[in-house]
């Protein structure tokens, strides 16, 4: 089993500006190559406060430039938002500017507040993502590319420069059957069930592997699954940092698939329907051996690599500490432990 650092870009106090957000940001992912993550993971957001990245495709760039061997996902840049004549060099520049280390994850977005503000109505984005994902693979596979569709009509041609080399795609989905469709056509799969249950992550994976299967022997897709993940050092620590999880899932909330309510860009936190205790329960907000444990049951279920989104809000110092002890005290007793069911 393998992890990844997620790069949960929060602005929850707006005082503290872009300038200390992305160099903390920065500064996360050097010290994950440092501690031997496989990788970092990018989030795209506009216009709020929580996981705040206008382009990830370009603070990709900027990790490369500070680390030499880490992977580099997007996760995920939100392709109807983009036009994909534009975006197809932009992802050829990125992947070459970051030495072939980066990962495309691409998905139709999550919010609506954001979505309809951008001009894309809410209910039309699976559509869109879908017709545009299309353009994308064929500009970046293709030369005299001409399309006829729906949102893209355009005469023939030619993304410059051409790729040097595969870029790899990975679909963001949440929906178990959208996963093993998806899956199915041997697409890498990022999926994350958020602050749910166990039993919501055992039907986002089992689809993933039904799906893979259908693909056949040949199809070596991999799955990622974010989950929020903190190795606390005692009971007050996981309180502490289970009651600022539950904060952030409160801004969450409301701007997915809640109200959206937001001023000035800061979403307003609302009440929750999950108790801070069943969400304590379903995130691996723990000490050292129930966090071994716990990953040992994902490594169990053929999870290969888990995206660890470990900021709550909790002060940067903090977050690096986490990531070291993390990586010391826990990754060499389940690096070993992943299990392939396909």
């Amino acid at each position: 089993m393998e992890f990844s650092h997620f790069l949960n870009s929060h602005l929850l106090d707006p005082g503290i500006g872009a300038k200390r957000l992305y160099r903390e940001m920065l500064e996360q992912a050097v010290h994950a190559e440092s501690c031997g993550y496989q990788g970092v993971s990018i989030p795209e957001h506009h216009l709020v406060n929580i996981l705040l990245m206008p382009s990830p495709l370009q603070f990709a760039v900027k990790v490369a430039a500070h680390t030499e061997r880490i992977e580099i996902a997007t996760s995920v840049c939100q392709l109807p938002l983009r036009d994909m004549r534009i975006f197809a060099g932009e992802v050829i520049q990125a992947q070459t500017l970051c030495d072939g280390r980066l990962v495309l994850g691409v998905g139709k977005g999550a919010f609506e507040y954001e979505t309809e503000r951008m001009g894309v109505a809410f209910d039309a984005t699976k559509p869109k993502f879908e017709e545009s994902l299309q353009v994308l693979e064929a500009l970046l596979l293709e030369k005299e590319v001409s399309w006829d569709g729906e949102h893209y009509r355009f005469e023939p041609l030619t993304v410059m420069p051409r790729p040097e080399h595969p870029i790899p795609i990975a679909l963001a989905i949440m929906a178990p059957a959208g996963i093993e469709a998806m899956a199915a056509k041997g697409y890498h799969i990022q999926t994350t069930p958020l602050g749910a249950n166990h039993d919501v992550l055992v039907e986002q994976v089992s689809a993933f592997f039904r799906g893979r299967a259908l693909a056949g022997t040949h199809c070596h897709s991999r799955l990622s699954l974010q989950r929020g993940l903190y190795l606390t050092k005692d009971d007050a620590d996981t309180r502490n940092k289970t009651a600022l999880a539950y904060r952030y899932y409160q801004s969450f909330d409301n701007v997915f698939g809640g109200p959206g309510i937001v001023k000035e860009g800061i979403i307003k936190p609302l009440p929750r329907t999950q108790s801070i205790e069943e969400l304590g329960a379903n995130v691996l907000i723990c000490g050292v051996q129930e966090m071994i444990d716990r990953l040992s049951e994902y490594a169990e279920l053929g999870i290969s690599e888990v995206i660890a989104s470990s900021n709550f809000g909790q002060d940067q110092s903090e977050t690096l500490d986490m990531m070291g002890r993390f990586s010391e005290e826990v990754v060499p007793h389940v690096r070993s432990l992943s299990r392939d069911v396909a």
